[in-house]
C-alpha cells in the first residue's frame, strides 16, 4: 500500500453565501499523479493552496508526514523583484520555504525554459514569471509537487520535454490543467470537483468522459426521483391533519431534509457557459493568398555578446500558401518562432520585408490576440460589449441584453460593471470571446485563446468552431485543441521555413516519428546491403524540382479560373439567359475543382519528400 505523504481532512470553505465545498477528504500517497478538474470557480485553485499550506480551510484538518517537503506552482506568479532569474530559481519565488538549490541546476533549468539567468525578475511578462516560478517549482526536487496551469504560454517541445521528466522523478504531483493531452500523458488518478463534491476515480485521465457521463446520468435520474417524492411528499404534508400528528414529525423532518439537499445540488456552481456565433454569409472562396512572404526582425544577442544594430533574424523565408473558405488551420512551432508574426502579416498587422497578400472578397476577420489589446483595462465588459451606452448586443441574428450574454460568459452580474484590468486572465479571455463572437466576421483568427479557460468552456468553445461555416486560423500549443478544432497545419520549420501539413497534431506527430525512424534505420540498411544510395534517395530529380517550382503557379491559375466561374454561375439569370454556357461551365468547374485537388496532393508529397531529403 502506498505511503500517505499529506492529508486533507472533513474540509470545508465558506464564501459567506455558500460553501464552496464541505466535508472533504483528500489523501496524496507517493507515487499519485492526480488530475484535479472541474469547471472554473469550482474550487480547484482553492483546495490546492489548503494542500500547500497557504490557506485557512473553515472547517477541517491539514496532515502531512513528518519531514517531506512540498513545492507550489501557483496559476499566477507574483516573483520578488529586483533579483536576476537565477536568484530567484535559487532561492525562492516568495514564501516556499528556505530551500536554497545549487547556482549551476538554477540556471540549467532556466536556460531549458528558455530564459536567459542573468536577465533581472522586473518587467517579465506573464509567461516568463510562469515559466521561472515552475523551474523553482522543478529545481526543489520535493516529495509532494502541486501544479497549477503549468502548461500554460510553454510550447510543444518544452511542455513534451516537462511531461517526460515528470514522467521520470518520484514523488506526488497533483496537476490543475485544462489540457486534455497533458493530463492524459501524466495522470494515473483523477479528482472531480463538481457542485462542491469530491470524487475521485483510480487510472489514467483517458476514462475520465465516461465516467463523468456516467455519474451525471445517475445524478439526473437520483433528481428526477427526489423531485417526484418531494411532490408527493408536499402533497401528503397537506392533505389532512395527520401531517401534523406527533408520530408524523419524522416524516416531516426527513421531507425538509430532503428540501435542503435538493436545494444544495441545485447550486450556482452548475450553471454552464454558453457560445455561440455565426459567419458573415457571401465572400469568396479565396480567403488569403501569401505571394513569397518574408519577415524579419532585428537579432536578439545571446548573454555577453554584441550585435550590429543592423543584424536581422529571419521569422518567415519566402512562404507561399492559400487559405480558402472553411478551411480549418492550426499553426503551431516554438515560442518566439514568428507564428504571432505570420498571423499579423496575414492580417496586415505587419508589414513583410518582401512579397505581399492578396485578400479576397468579402473577407471579415474576428482577431483573438493573446496580447488581449482589444480591451482597454479601464472599461467594464458592459462597455466594451456596448461601447455607445446601449444595453444589448446582436448575435448571430438576434438581440440579446448585455448582462444576459456575458451570464452565457459566465459573469456574475457583479463583475459586469468592473473594470476590465482587474478580472483575472480566465476571464478577460472569455470577454473577448463574448466580443469576437458579438462582431460580425466570416474569418476567426485566435492566437492562444485556451489559456486560462476551464475544460467546460474549452469544449464547448470546439462545438463553436465545428459548427462555424466561416474560416479558421487558430494558434495554440495545446495539442488535443488543435486536434479537435482543424484539419491543416503550418508548420514552423528551421530558417524560417513555414511547412504545410495535412490533418491535426496526432497525424503531424505520427508521420514526423516515421520520418526519424527512417533516417535512424537508412545508415544501417545502407550497410548492410553495401550499395550506393540512388539519385532519388539523394536529391530530387529535375522533374520533380520543375514541379515543386511550377505547381504553385498551375494550382493559382486554378483557383483564379474556380473564383470566376463561380462569380459568373451566381448569377441568378445565367441559366435563363445561355442554358448551354451555364452546362459547360458547371463541368468544367467540377473537372477544375477535382485537377486543383490532384496538384495540391502532389505538391504537398513532393514537399514531404523534400523536407526528408534535406533532414537527412
Amino acid at each position: 500500500m502506498a505511503t500517505p505523504l499529506l492529508t486533507l481532512a472533513n474540509t470545508g470553505v465558506n464564501l459567506g453565501d455558500r460553501w464552496l465545498f464541505r466535508h472533504v477528504d483528500v489523501t496524496v500517497s507517493a507515487g499519485d499523479r492526480l488530475c484535479l478538474v472541474g469547471r472554473n470557480g469550482a474550487g480547484k485553485s482553492t483546495l490546492m493552496k489548503l494542500m500547500a499550506g497557504l490557506g485557512e480551510a473553515d472547517e477541517g484538518s491539514l496532515w502531512s508526514a513528518p519531514g517531506i517537503s512540498v513545492s507550489y506552482l501557483p496559476q499566477a506568479p507574483k516573483l520578488p523583484r529586483g533579483m536576476s532569474l537565477a536568484s530567484v530559481v535559487m532561492h525562492g519565488t516568495g514564501g516556499d520555504g528556505d530551500f536554497i538549490a545549487e547556482a549551476h541546476r538554477a540556471e540549467a533549468m532556466l536556460t531549458r525554459f528558455e530564459l536567459d539567468p542573468g536577465m533581472l525578475s522586473d518587467g517579465l511578462s506573464g509567461g516568463e514569471a510562469r515559466r521561472v516560478a515552475l523551474a523553482r517549482a522543478l529545481v526543489k526536487e520535493p516529495d509532494v509537487l502541486l501544479m497549477d496551469e503549468p502548461t500554460n504560454h510553454l510550447d510543444l517541445p518544452t511542455i513534451t520535454w516537462m511531461e517526460d521528466m515528470l514522467l521520470a522523478r518520484g514523488g506526488a504531483m497533483v496537476l490543475i490543467s485544462h489540457d486534455r493531452a497533458f493530463l492524459r500523458r501524466i495522470g494515473n488518478s483523477t479528482i472531480w470537483i463538481e457542485s462542491g463534491t469530491l470524487r475521485r476515480r483510480q487510472g489514467s485521465f483517458d476514462g475520465f468522459d465516461d465516467w463523468a457521463e456516467v455519474i451525471q446520468q445517475e445524478e439526473a435520474t437520483r433528481l428526477y426521483k427526489m423531485d417526484r417524492r418531494i411532490a408527493s411528499e408536499t402533497r401528503w404534508s397537506r392533505e389532512g391533519i395527520s401531517a401534523r400528528r406527533k408520530r408524523n414529525q419524522g416524516r416531516m423532518r426527513e421531507l425538509e431534509v430532503m428540501r435542503s439537499e435538493r436545494a444544495r445540488m441545485a447550486a450556482p456552481l452548475g450553471r454552464s457557459a454558453r457560445m455561440e456565433t455565426a459567419a458573415v454569409e457571401g465572400g469568396g472562396q479565396m480567403v488569403l493568398e501569401a505571394i513569397d512572404l518574408s519577415v524579419s526582425v532585428p537579432a536578439r544577442p545571446t548573454p555577453g555578446t554584441e550585435i550590429s544594430p543592423d543584424e536581422r533574424r529571419v521569422l518567415i523565408n519566402h512562404f507561399n500558401g492559400i487559405i480558402r473558405k472553411s478551411d480549418r488551420i492550426g499553426i503551431i512551432g516554438r515560442n518566439g518562432v514568428g507564428k504571432s508574426t505570420l498571423v499579423k502579416a496575414l492580417l496586415g498587422r505587419t508589414e513583410p520585408d518582401n512579397g505581399r497578400v492578396r485578400e479576397g472578397f468579402g473577407l471579415m476577420t474576428a482577431y483573438f490576440d493573446q496580447q488581449r489589446s482589444a480591451l482597454n483595462g479601464e472599461d467594464s465588459p458592459w462597455t466594451v460589449l456596448c461601447p455607445d451606452g446601449t444595453d444589448s448586443v446582436e448575435v448571430a441574428g438576434r438581440r440579446v441584453h448585455v448582462k444576459r450574454y456575458l451570464q452565457d460568459f459566465l459573469f456574475d452580474e457583479y463583475k459586469i460593471t468592473q473594470r476590465v484590468r482587474t478580472l483575472s486572465g480566465g476571464e478577460q479571455n472569455r470577454l473577448l470571446l463574448a466580443k469576437l463572437f458579438a462582431d460580425e466576421h466570416n474569418f476567426l483568427v485566435l492566437d492562444e485563446p485556451t489559456n486560462d479557460l476551464d475544460m467546460e468552456t474549452l469544449e464547448l468553445l470546439q462545438e463553436v468552431l465545428a459548427d462555424y461555416s466561416g474560416t479558421v486560423m487558430i494558434i495554440s500549443h495545446d495539442r488535443d485543441f488543435i486536434d479537435r478544432t482543424v484539419t491543416a497545419l503550418l508548420v514552423f520549420e528551421a530558417d524560417g521555413r513555414i511547412i504545410p501539413h495535412a490533418g491535426g497534431y496526432s497525424d503531424y506527430l505520427a508521420r514526423r516519428i516515421k520520418t526519424e525512424e527512417r533516417k535512424k534505420t537508412k545508415p544501417a540498411r545502407a550497410k548492410t546491403q553495401e550499395r550506393p544510395k540512388t539519385a532519388r534517395e539523394a536529391k530530387l530529380s529535375f522533374k520533380d524540382k520543375h514541379a515543386l517550382e511550377t505547381l504553385p503557379g498551375a494550382i493559382a491559375a486554378l483557383e483564379d479560373a474556380i473564383i470566376k466561374a463561380e462569380a459568373e454561375l451566381n448569377d441568378p439569370a445565367l441559366f435563363s439567359k445561355n442554358p448551354d454556357r451555364f452546362s459547360a461551365l458547371a463541368n468544367q468547374l467540377e473537372a477544375d475543382r477535382t485537377r486543383l485537388a490532384s496538384l495540391e496532393e502532389k505538391w504537398l508529397e513532393l514537399e514531404v519528400l523534400r523536407e526528408e531529403i534535406e533532414g537527412s
